[in-house]
């Protein structure tokens, strides 16, 4: 059974208002449902997780969290309004030639954002190196997520971050994986047992099931970095 319970932000904003916020964006190259796929997902993570408000975005020990599936970011915007890192008031202007909102993030433009990304295979590599350099620095605390979606395993690069986050143990480090049934090669054996057999912690749950999101989310994974995988319902362009 998918529970998703009410919760109210700083901003007075609920789950529920997330539509709206996403219906202010128009125009071509939306990429709907690839942003629709992630909602639940972001939701769950900025308002349960982690560690990061507009106050601390530039904190050193905040959690960082990078968007790897990065094309059709409406998700990812609708929720950094909602938590306030963005004036909704900027939302109408999306894909727009001064739109700050571009069909790929761009960290330089936008409050809250890591990366920028939209290109496959490069958030998890990304988010593997922040984590190691982390570590290099003593920082202990800040937590990495990354959330990529399944058709990015279809790069040699992710392939080579899984292996090598497990290895070295790199325990501050968490993915989630938007499994929606897109990639055209796929992993022996599923997403997770790749993930697994590489030393990861891993959950598979219902990605719109936000306590069994949670739930996954905060579970303990000492020594080992940690991988969810999500699954929604397969739709085209994702």
């Amino acid at each position: 059974m998918t529970t998703n319970a009410t919760a109210t932000t700083a901003t007075g904003t609920r789950f529920e208002d997330l539509p709206a916020l996403m219906g202010l964006m128009t125009g071509d190259e939306k990429h709907g449902p690839a942003a629709t796929s992630t909602l639940d997902a972001l939701w769950v993570l900025y308002d349960r997780v982690l560690r990061v408000t507009p106050a601390t975005a530039d904190a050193q020990d905040r959690d960082r969290f990078l968007l790897s599936k990065g094309h059709g970011p409406m998700a990812y915007y609708a929720v950094l309004a909602a938590k306030g890192f963005l004036d909704p008031a900027v939302l109408p202007g999306f894909g727009g030639y001064d739109s700050p909102l571009g069909h790929h993030p761009d960290r330089t433009l936008v409050p809250g954002v890591e990366i920028a990304s939209g290109s496959l295979g490069h958030g998890l590599p990304l988010a593997v190196g922040t984590a190691l350099g982390l570590r290099a620095q003593g920082l202990t605390d800040p937590a990495v997520w990354v959330l990529v979606g399944d058709a990015e395993f279809d790069e040699g690069s992710n392939a080579e971050a899984v292996a090598f986050a497990g290895a070295y143990g790199l325990d501050r480090l968490h993915v989630v994986v938007i499994d929606n049934s897109s990639a055209t090669h796929g992993w022996q054996g599923g997403i997770a047992g790749r993930f697994a057999a590489e030393g990861w912690s891993t959950a598979t749950v219902d990605g719109r099931d936000h306590e069994a999101l949670y739930r996954a989310y905060t579970a303990e994974h000492p020594g080992r970095p940690h991988a969810v995988v999500a699954r929604v319902e397969p739709k085209e362009n994702h």
